[in-house]
């Protein structure tokens, strides 16, 4: 193999963001060597956007509230060929990412999903587990697709994911993103990734009533029949 063929694939690295100076300097230092991090702020009141600029990050600003509308936010930012996504909370380490492109570059699959494996308690709440839980089985009937997690980290082709025409604009967008890929005959696969307390309050399953909003977004989503193509849904669910 020659020197390049081994270099790993670079890659745009979508950071949806809501107040998360604390975590940002551990999130940012471990992004892969060559990668830009686009980070989206979503309307912080803290110093989020200032401290990502500072540590060299791309800073979109995104003024609709929601975790669909940051996401897609950054997507329609990214350049690379590549995309990631993954959560801004120091939850997961972005370093993750770098195996799980190589595996989308070399055509193994086309959607490739962090599952996340708590490390340590409270890392992950039993509500938001058993919303997780729930949301994993009614993917597999919809879509045939044996996925245990609907987590943030992902990696897939840019042009591919904008040709999903994705509409959700809150909760729904990670789970609408597997079901359209699904309903395109992609391939779609997960592999294990650590998953840590959060930094600060999760902005949608903090609460049993996050949990239940962000499960409500979904089912919209998952009633969606194959092939449909709906207006973007606007502002927060919570």
């Amino acid at each position: 193999m020659t020197p390049s063929a081994c270099r790993p694939p670079l890659a745009d690295l979508v950071l949806p963001c809501l107040d998360e100076a604390e975590a940002l300097p551990w999130v940012l230092g471990r992004v892969p060597a060559g990668w830009r991090a686009i980070v989206v702020d979503n309307g912080s009141t803290d110093d989020s956007a200032d401290i990502a600029r500072s540590l060299g990050a791309t800073v979109v600003h995104e003024t609709r509230r929601g975790f669909g509308a940051a996401c897609h936010a950054g997507l329609l930012a990214a350049r690379a060929e590549l995309v990631c996504f993954c959560d801004c909370d120091a939850s997961m380490d972005p370093g993750l990412l770098a195996p799980m492109a190589e595996r989308v570059a070399a055509g193994e699959t086309d959607l490739l999903l962090g599952r996340r494996r708590p490390q340590g308690r409270g890392a992950w709440p039993a509500h938001a587990r058993a919303g997780n839980i729930a949301l994993a089985r009614m993917l597999r009937r919809r879509t045939g697709l044996r996925l245990h997690d609907l987590g943030p980290m992902r990696v897939a082709r840019r042009e591919a994911l904008l040709g999903l025409d994705l509409s959700d604009r809150r909760s729904g967008y990670p789970l609408q993103m597997v079901v359209r890929a699904a309903d395109a005959g992609w391939k779609v696969a997960e592999t294990d990734v650590p998953y840590l307390p959060r930094s600060g309050k999760s902005k949608v399953t903090g609460t049993w009533r996050g949990t239940w909003h962000a499960v409500r977004d979904m089912r919209r989503v998952l009633a969606e029949p194959p092939g449909a193509r709906t207006a973007p849904t606007e502002g927060i669910s919570a």
